[in-house]
């Protein structure tokens, strides 16, 4: 039976021995892995896409056309640099730059290995930059300070397509953003801790996907739509809003929030891969080999459980069509968050009866209560975005209508009685209101 370990709120990660020269290394791997990271997933995502539309992708630049992405960021770096007329300079060239720092700071507290001697040196250090007892919470506030590069972004561009889709993210992130939370708690209260290291430790036995499963979906659910991607690509549907918030940038600013773009879904991916797939720990059958979890390894586990969700990503695009946006929000507010407070309310009530007294078969309750409340949002969802096609009424002969009312004319029903009053409504005491009387039908 699971036994969830309550763990101090402190990390469980040792950074005594790092150096300022260690942390400098640190910093530059970091922020080397984040690049290399998000050319080749713009390189995956084309080729993986080009198979589903049976057509080759990227084949021509490298080998399997891997420097396709470099070559595309030269492209975009040798581009003329425009700034509208009408634009705010200032805050035009802030705004990507605020979006693309705010993804680099998220990998600070990601573990990505256990504690490992550097090569060359007798220096034990965590795979891991840094640590702290609400490191999860700091990952969730960066994300929320990398929205208002977007909605800067479609302010300051002085243009009406730019500010629709800046103020379509800011609502996006603030409702997707809830339901991540919300799920996240189940994870906090599980693992006694909400340092990322802390919650590695927590899963030793068993990785929190499988107790906390509806929690798993709603994060999955909540981090695409959290990053902007598709079926969820509101703020920039090129079919609405032409661009959307970087419909005026051009050359190394709109590369920016490309970067930014697919550096969020890297950090997101890392997180699910922390908190709910056990981070970097080994899966069976290969945790039954002694050394799986120490030294390098633990980093292809890693690498492989991301890739996992960044994969996710790239079908998602490739199958499902993009949402209205009232579908999204409805999907969002009366689907997610409800969904991730009855969750959360029951798993609090089930590690609070842990505490005080023993529960049998806790665990094969929660799965199955789990799995129950997954199928009940699924069959939800579905019948939330199928909707109920509106009723017609039908047309009542005694109603008069002026198909110039609009501005414009509007072409007869049938049944209906029209007037012409050149789109100004007739007085209840006019004798004669209509100067013209037709039958349409």
């Amino acid at each position: 039976m699971l036994t969830p370990a309550l763990l101090a709120e402190n990390p469980t990660a040792n950074f005594s021995e790092d150096t300022v020269w260690v942390v400098l290394v640190k910093a530059v791997l970091l922020f080397a892995v984040a690049v290399v990271a998000t050319l080749l997933m713009i390189w995956a995502e084309r080729r993986v896409v080009g198979r589903m539309q049976s057509r080759p992708g990227p084949n021509r630049h490298g080998p399997f056309g891997l420097l396709q992405s470099l070559a595309d960021g030269v492209k975009l770096a040798l581009k003329e640099d425009i700034i509208p007329a009408a634009a705010d300079k200032v805050v035009f060239v802030i705004a990507p730059l605020i979006a693309c720092t705010a993804c680099f700071t998220s990998f600070a507290v990601i573990p990505f290995g256990p504690e490992v001697r550097i090569p060359f040196t007798d220096i034990d250090t965590p795979l891991q930059l840094t640590d702290m007892n609400v490191a999860v919470l700091f990952i969730l506030a960066v994300a929320g300070i990398g929205v208002y590069g977007i909605v800067l972004a479609g302010w300051s561009s002085g243009s009406t397509y730019p500010l629709l889709g800046g103020l379509r993210s800011s609502a996006q992130v603030i409702s997707y953003e809830i339901a991540m939370g919300l799920s996240l708690v189940s994870v906090f209260l599980y693992s006694g801790s909400m340092s990322t290291s802390a919650i590695v430790e927590a899963q030793q036995s068993i990785w929190w996907c499988l107790p906390l499963l509806p929690s798993f979906v709603i994060y999955v659910i909540a981090m695409v739509g959290e990053t902007n991607r598709a079926p969820f690509d509101l703020p920039e549907a090129e079919g609405e809003l032409v661009g959307g918030f970087h419909t005026e940038y051009s050359s190394l600013k709109f590369a920016l929030f490309f970067l930014a773009e697919y550096v969020n879904m890297v950090t997101v991916s890392m997180l699910a891969t922390t908190l709910f797939l056990g981070g970097w720990r080994a899966p069976w059958p290969i945790s039954l080999w002694d050394d799986a979890n120490t030294g390098y390894w633990p980093l292809i586990w890693f690498a492989l459980k991301t890739c996992l969700f960044l994969f996710m990503y790239i079908w998602l695009r490739g199958t499902l069509p993009r949402l209205r946006y009232d579908q999204f929000m409805r999907f969002g507010w009366k689907i997610l968050i409800p969904a991730a407070l009855l969750w959360t309310m029951a798993v609090a009530v089930v590690r609070a009866m842990d505490q005080f007294g023993s529960i049998d078969r806790r665990d094969r309750v929660m799965i199955l209560c789990g799995v129950v409340l997954v199928l009940a949002l699924i069959w939800a969802a579905v019948e939330a975005l199928r909707g109920t096609p509106p009723q017609e009424k039908p047309a009542d002969p005694e109603i008069p209508v002026d198909p110039f009312a609009g501005g414009f004319p509007v072409p007869a029903m049938p049944g209906q009685r029209l007037i012409r009053t050149n789109g100004q409504a007739p007085s209840p005491t006019d004798a004669t209101p209509a100067l013209e009387e037709v039958r349409g039908g």
